[in-house]
């Protein structure tokens, strides 16, 4: 890889209004509240939805917002990117981005095809699809990655005991989240209730090298519900010091700025109507009762958004020379989404990676197994510039066939 690099500049940049790109700031929120010692999955729901309201209305109020607002969207963040390569002087410029990045690459296509040189997708959505319809499809994924995890934790049992077999797990599973729904758990001297239990289950579920961790956080959760935890492991640990990150916030509010800015995919259309969320969320819990509740119900401000989107979403349609990169058992980014984006990137090459992971090129610099074929891939195509010959299926370092 260090070869590959030799040949480059690497530039990061934050997109418009985010990090260091001039931020926008919204007017402080007040203390959080916590959870009461007892509440109902439709409690929940409101809180999240007088949340949204609030985070829109500090938002749009604040200082010169309202006129900043409107110009969030991504296919500004890719005229910034065109607006970079001109100022250091290329005629065409090289990119990897990946999941909200890998679309943003693609609309950069869409936009400048002559001016994109080497552009490397990585986990990426259907562009049919409007941004809460791409939550939803994300259920039924990670419901399967859940049975994936909760078979591997039976085979474990001596050492994690959440049950013998991955039914049992499941039903472990299942019994703590229908408790904190009535009664959230005390950890480390705050109360957890269900949503962001589950929003914790989706955070480590995407990886299946995060198994063991997704284990232990359970057990302790288990034993909390239980009374009988007095000291949170370090994986449990990590997650309350990230939930009480204020970093947490301002990402969470950089992402709405988009959702709420776009018209369109990748990251706009989002009901306005928070009954519509309640109805899916209620639905989905006979076939996704652990994650429907978390991709059906997430309401995002952009349901109390007032400043409409200034242009419509991006429609794809290209032969750029495009490599993508996408795993089957993504449950972030469903793969099928991939497969309608290659279609309509009539000059692309997919590799597919049999794995779960949401991010397939690199996996080795994080600590996971690495895919080295698929690796290989974008190395050659940064190299000397030529796709695989045809779409390719890789499989991670180790596994047997």
């Amino acid at each position: 890889m260090k070869d590959v690099a030799d040949q480059y500049d690497l530039i990061g940049f934050d997109p418009r209004f985010l990090g260091e790109s001039s931020p926008v700031r919204c007017a402080p929120a007040g203390p959080p509240r916590p959870p009461g010692p007892v509440t109902t999955p439709r409690a929940d729901f409101d809180a999240s939805v007088d949340s949204a309201r609030d985070t829109a209305r500090r938002c749009q109020e604040h200082g010169d917002n309202a006129a900043l607002l409107p110009h969030a969207s991504t296919r500004n963040v890719a005229r910034d990117m065109d607006a970079i390569r001109a100022a250091l002087g290329e005629p065409r410029l090289s990119y990897y981005g990946v999941s909200y990045g890998a679309d943003l690459g693609a609309v950069f296509t869409q936009m400048f095809p002559r001016r994109a040189d080497r552009v490397i997708i990585d986990s990426s959505t259907d562009p049919a699809a409007t941004q809460y319809e791409l939550f939803q499809r994300a259920g039924g994924p990670l419901e399967d990655g859940l049975d994936e995890w909760a078979a591997w934790a039976a085979r474990q049992h001596d050492r994690y005991g959440l049950g013998r077999t991955g039914a049992q797990v499941r039903a472990t599973v299942q019994k703590l989240l229908d408790g904190a729904e009535r009664r959230p758990v005390e950890v480390a001297g705050q109360r957890m209730n269900a949503p962001v239990m589950r929003l914790l289950l989706r955070q480590l579920v995407q990886h299946q090298e995060s198994d063991p961790a997704l284990a232990s956080v359970v057990r302790d959760l288990v034993a909390a519900a239980a009374g009988k935890l007095t000291e949170p492991g370090p994986e449990l640990a990590d997650l309350l010091a990230l939930l009480n990150s204020p970093d947490l916030g301002d990402s969470m509010v950089g992402g709405a700025l988009f959702m709420c800015g776009d018209g369109g995919w990748p990251a706009g259309g989002w009901p306005k109507d928070p009954e519509t969320y309640w109805r899916n969320t209620v639905k989905s819990r006979a076939t996704q009762p652990v994650f429907g509740p978390v991709v059906n119900g997430m309401i995002a401000p952009c349901a109390f958004w007032k400043s409409p989107p200034r242009e419509p979403g991006t429609t794809i349609h290209n032969k750029v020379p495009v490599l993508m990169l996408q795993a089957t058992r993504d449950n972030n980014v469903p793969y099928e989404g991939a497969l309608a984006l290659h279609r309509k990137l009539k000059g692309s090459r997919l590799v597919t990676a049999d794995i779960r992971s949401h991010g397939v090129y690199g996996r080795g610099s994080e600590g996971h197994r690495p895919v080295p074929c698929a690796d290989d891939a974008v190395n050659d195509y940064l190299r000397d510039g030529t796709l695989p010959a045809r779409d390719l299926t890789c499989a991670p370092e180790g596994a047997t066939r």
